[in-house]
């Protein structure tokens, strides 16, 4: 029997010093020593304590004083800290939400393959590499002036009257804060109970995951496209079945894995490889009322200027199938969840570097497509 949280049924490691032979006899006594699965009676998450436990040391010791003061539980530190280091190698979890659910595991496995190949779940090296930070999860931001200033209310729904905004910005302080933290809004607001976003003037503090880079202030896009990959991008794959984008190398090494949304219309999804032809950063979008059936009130083509709840996000990359391309989302919460009018989507960050990792004529690789799947 399996008990959470594991720690407490661990000894105490001293001076974060990795005991390779005790984590072995550990994983070996637990029936751990096996090939990585994302299947199995012991969670994956527990796992993964009984793991970080072993290389860094009980759990619940004190953060540093440079942490804020925000209380959590093991299995949200646990969480955040492999959807934290996870992210920052472009491996995506998902939203970061402190929860280790199916895209933190299909990022963690993906991660491990493509750069430990063979490693079982008790390698110290993925750890290690990836900077899994447990008493690090968390960071304090302070509202600016600047961050207030992207709010802009709520959004009207008619597409003539979004024709008429100067820009389409956050709708809440919480939105703009979600964003710039890669995070849900139910993470934020946990971390900060008590806290009306709404309510919040430039000068006060809330706490934020530890995300890398931290993002203090906005920055402007073009900073925000440089994460840089282990490697030279030479493809990307997009798997329809999977909603999933994979960036390789020449030699076929996974580099980066990231979440879209396809077609709703599967007579929408492309059937064949495309090619990237243009790469916008902060892009305004062409509300064109023939691809709107179901818009009844628009009589001309609008244009809806730039923002981060434009429809396209903060990213547009053209596809060589006309009316084709990838880009930002205005509800990074609902990628994989929603379908899109035959575009694929990401959330703006994930988009932002695209933008930063694709080039003119790279090819866009399209699995499953659905004459395949006749």
């Amino acid at each position: 029997m399996y008990h959470w949280p594991p720690m407490r049924i661990i000894p105490k490691l001293h001076d974060r010093v990795y005991n390779h032979s005790f984590t072995q006899s550990f994983f070996a006594t637990k029936n751990l020593m096996k090939p990585f699965t994302l299947t199995g009676s012991l969670s994956l998450l527990t796992v993964l304590a009984f793991w970080l436990v072993a290389i860094v040391g009980q759990v619940q010791a004190a953060p540093p004083a440079t942490q804020p003061a925000s209380r959590i539980d093991n299995e949200m530190r646990i969480s955040l800290a492999w959807q934290i280091a996870l992210d920052a190698a472009n491996f995506s979890p998902g939203l970061i939400d402190g929860k280790f659910g199916r895209r933190g595991k299909m990022a963690l496995q993906e991660y491990t393959a493509a750069n430990f190949p063979g490693a079982k779940l008790d390698d110290p090296r993925v750890a290690t590499a990836l900077g899994v930070d447990l008493p690090g999860v968390l960071a304090t931001h302070v509202i600016t002036a600047q961050d207030l200033a992207q709010v802009g209310g709520t959004l009207p729904t008619d597409w003539n009257e979004k024709a008429q905004l100067t820009a389409m910005l956050y709708e809440t302080l919480l939105d703009a804060m979600g964003e710039r933290f890669r995070c849900s809004r139910g993470l934020l607001q946990t971390l900060n109970p008590g806290v009306d976003f709404a309510q919040l003037k430039a000068g006060q503090t809330i706490t934020v995951p530890n995300i890398r880079p931290l993002l203090t202030q906005p920055l402007p896009l073009e900073k925000l496209t440089n994460r840089t990959l282990t490697g030279v991008a030479d493809h990307i794959a997009i798997d329809l079945s999977e909603k999933t984008m994979r960036v390789f190398d020449a030699k076929e090494k996974q580099l980066a894995l990231f979440h879209c949304s396809i077609a709703k219309d599967k007579e929408k999804l492309p059937t064949r490889d495309l090619q990237v032809k243009e790469i916008v950063v902060h892009p305004n979008y062409t509300f064109d009322p023939k691809m709107w059936p179901d818009v009844t009130n628009v009589k001309k083509i609008l244009t809806i200027q730039p923002g981060p709840r434009n429809p396209v996000g903060l990213a547009w990359i053209t596809l060589d199938l006309p009316g084709y391309g990838m880009h930002g989302s205005p509800t990074p919460e609902m990628i994989g969840k929603t379908g899109s009018h035959g575009c694929f989507r990401l959330a703006n960050w994930d988009a932002l570097t695209m933008t930063g990792i694709l080039r003119r004529g790279l090819t866009i690789k399209i699995l499953h497509p659905p004459a395949a799947e006749q």
